[in-house]
């Protein structure tokens, strides 16, 4: 099993910047697909951006171009740098660890992320 601890939320203008941490408690991490998703209230929860035990990122095409997944495997820790925000990114976001090929997944506890117009 493994823990996820997410951080760097908070409240942020139209067209400001963030950069969401998630530190996971495994040391097998670089093992793991890591990815981040997001929710708001009476939503499904929708997958934003992913990278893969071996480097390989995708997105959501709504965040292409505007986030960057990354990952610091010495540290544990995923990162989402999130630029250029619009208010429809506003939502919690989490992170999601998932075994590379396993269909089994370990969630942080969420990071609120406001975007005010």
């Amino acid at each position: 099993q493994v823990q996820l601890v997410e951080s760097g939320g908070g409240l942020v203008q139209t067209g400001g910047s963030l950069r969401l941490s998630c530190v996971a408690s495994r040391t097998l991490f670089r093992m793991y697909d890591m990815a981040w998703y997001r929710q708001v209230p009476g939503k499904p929860r929708e997958w934003v951006a992913s990278v893969t035990s071996d480097g390989n990122t995708s997105y959501v095409d709504s965040v292409k171009g505007r986030f960057t997944i990354s990952r610091d495997n010495a540290k544990n820790t995923v990162y989402l740098q999130m630029n250029s925000l619009k208010p429809e990114d506003t939502a919690v976001h989490y992170c999601d660890a998932r075994p590379h090929g396993l269909a089994m997944d370990y969630w942080g506890q969420g990071t609120q992320v406001t975007v005010s117009s």
